[in-house]
């Protein structure tokens, strides 16, 4: 007997007159296997297969199928390094057999393995013969794929590494019941983890669960740039699971920590946003989302937002009632009193410069924050250094002493580590000091660990002055100003006043004038200062000759006229009036008085008379 199996043929050695063996011999599926080619059987044939082989793949297929010829064509492909696997790849034309199986759509790749009860249908691309084999060699030995078990510092490691962590904390000591079913339930998500990014790892090293504040287990923590984010979810419904951890990879989602997780982000992050809510709270929940919508804003201005569940630890920061938010600058805790279902009120809050200024410290920015101080500080004093450099330190301690002092005089003063914000204003070294005048940049190129000379050119009035524009100065830099200048213009006024801002505009244009009579001439916002000086209303422009205040009483029409009082006062030679002649006359005789009391009226000494000789 010769069998022929499209052409290619093998002879029969055994016992003809046995028909048992020979029909065993003609429906072995080592002798019906043909190189290149996926073997084609009958329902029959295949329920025989199914029983003796260990794995099967079974292709459904139908002639009246345009893409079946297609995908059977790409999983040829794929038949020899299967049956290297001891896969017995076979293909079936058989719709209702198909449909029994489970299969409603051809075509279709269906694996079965020696005792499982039902088998594992391919819902994968039918296209990529990689991705098939692939998903047959997983089948076959599901313990080959499994999540990774890692501990120790192998897994602080890979958390301090990755971009995309999901570490699944158990115990199998008996005193977790569900540890070891909800892990089997996550084995089945691991390829679609690793699709999309996510290295998934389990592991029962109980110090690095300590470590991130894990007491109850099991527990899913994602780790994105070493932030962890805890599953508070059904862990047993791996969809569910699979979809957070996708969202958490594609969004960017306000991370769940836990108590020993946020001690810790409180003393290593600089600026730290914390939510602190309860469940079944339909508020929180409300403003959970709100707040959702803002947390790339903040993350944009180097603010980092969490959330928390856990009354205790609220009860350390007086917070009574739920929802709060608590703003942590440098480990000093601040609570947002506003509306929280306002989010871009807490927006605001959050990046407003007076709640992120840290005192006796300068404020670390990012090229964002610089960029909106830039826009507001009309004074801004910027740090440009390398967090590797080993100076740069130094001279930030020195620069924190004056931090205070320049606050004092409206300067605000940042520091920041971007290579790209440095380049973007042209520094070429660092550390660097710009300081910036309404954005105009100005190079600090003395001794950077000499804080008074740096303090010093940074009040002087040389290097705070622009050309035609009259400067804004405060009640400190003005007595400054006061005290080193004989000849000072102040304009007070009002801000976002109409009247006001017009006059500013008629000023401006005689600005280049005052500078050419040695006259400084500022502005400045404070009408409770002003009223010291006797000014009674605003807008008004006081002219300060030795200390000695003159008010403006004309009109603000023409901003000539203010030139020309200011130029009659300027060159006016000091005027000795009546009431001064005869306050000086009168003190004249008072002292002549006195002189004349204290040495006119004094007896003359007389010599006493002589001692008897007797009396000596």
């Amino acid at each position: 007997i010769t069998y022929f199996r499209k052409g290619n043929h093998i002879n029969y050695d055994g016992d003809i007159d046995d028909e048992e063996e020979l029909l065993d011999w003609l429906t072995d599926p080592a002798n019906m296997e043909m190189t290149d080619h996926i073997e084609k059987v009958n329902r029959k044939m295949f329920e025989k297969i199914r029983h003796t082989s260990d794995y099967v793949a079974v292709f459904f297929y139908s002639d009246d199928c345009k893409q079946c010829s297609r995908v059977l064509a790409e999983i040829e492909h794929i038949d020899d390094d299967a049956d290297s696997a001891n896969i017995d790849f076979v293909k079936i034309d058989d719709k209702k057999l198909a449909k029994e199986i489970g299969v409603f759509a051809l075509p279709g790749i269906v694996f079965f393995k020696m005792g499982s009860k039902e088998p594992t249908i391919y819902a994968g691309d039918l296209y990529d013969e990689g991705e098939i084999l692939n998903w047959l060699m997983v089948q076959k030995d599901p313990a080959g794929d499994m999540i990774e078990h890692m501990e120790g510092s192998d897994l602080q490691r890979l958390i301090d590494e990755s971009n995309a962590l999901a570490v699944y904390f158990f115990r199998t000591d008996g005193s977790c019941d569900q540890c070891t079913s909800i892990l089997e339930e996550l084995e089945n998500i691991d390829d679609d983890c690793d699709r999309h990014g996510i290295t998934f790892i389990k592991t029962q090293d109980l110090s690095v669960a300590t470590q991130y504040g894990v007491s109850d287990f099991p527990c899913l923590v994602y780790f994105e740039s070493q932030t962890p984010n805890v599953f508070e979810g059904d862990l047993s419904e791996e969809e569910e699971v699979l979809q957070w951890l996708i969202t958490q990879k594609t969004e960017d989602r306000i991370e769940l920590v836990t108590r020993v997780m946020l001690e810790s982000m409180v003393e290593e992050t600089q600026y730290l946003a914390v939510y602190f809510y309860k469940l079944n709270c339909n508020i929180c929940d409300q403003i959970l989302e709100g707040l959702e919508k803002v947390d790339d804003e903040c993350d944009i201005y180097g603010i980092h937002m969490v959330k928390i569940q856990d009354p205790q630890l609220a009860k350390r920061y007086s917070i009574k009632t739920f929802p709060a938010l608590v703003y942590f600058r440098n480990g000093n805790p601040l609570i947002f009193e506003g509306d929280l279902q306002n989010e871009e009120s807490v927006l605001e809050w959050l990046i407003d410069d007076e709640n992120r200024e840290l005192a006796d410290e300068i404020e670390e920015v990012n090229a964002r924050m610089l960029e909106r101080l830039l826009d507001e500080s009309l004074l801004l004093a910027v740090f440009f250094y390398d967090e590797n450099c080993p100076e740069c330190d130094d001279i930030l301690e020195e620069l924190e002493h004056i931090d205070g002092d320049a606050d004092q005089y409206g300067i605000d003063m940042v520091k920041i580590s971007d290579v790209e914000a440095a380049g973007k204003y042209n520094i070429i070294n660092l550390p660097s000091l710009i300081y910036f005048r309404k954005q105009v940049p100005l190079l600090y190129d003395g001794d950077l660990h000499d804080e008074e000379k740096i303090l010093t050119w940074l009040t002087s009035q040389d290097v705070f002055e622009i050309k035609n524009e009259i400067e804004e100065v405060n009640r400190r830099m003005l007595d400054k100003l006061l005290e080193e200048n004989e000849f000072v213009t102040v304009f007070f006024y009002e801000s976002d006043h109409k009247e006001s801002v017009k006059v500013l505009e008629r000023l401006e244009k005689i600005d280049g004038e005052t500078d050419n009579m040695d006259i400084t001439f500022v502005k400045m916002a404070d009408a409770r200062y002003a009223r010291k000086w006797g000014v009674t209303k605003l807008p008004a422009v006081v002219y300060f000759r030795n200390r000695f205040p003159s008010i403006y009483r004309g009109d603000f029409e023409s901003e000539d006229e203010v030139l020309d009082w200011l130029r009659k006062n300027r060159y006016r030679s000091p005027e000795l009036n009546l009431f001064m002649y005869a306050l000086i006359a009168i003190t004249s005789a008072f002292v002549l008085y006195t002189v004349f009391l204290l040495y006119g009226f004094q007896r003359p000494v007389q010599a006493p008379p002589p001692v008897h000789p007797k009396q000596q």
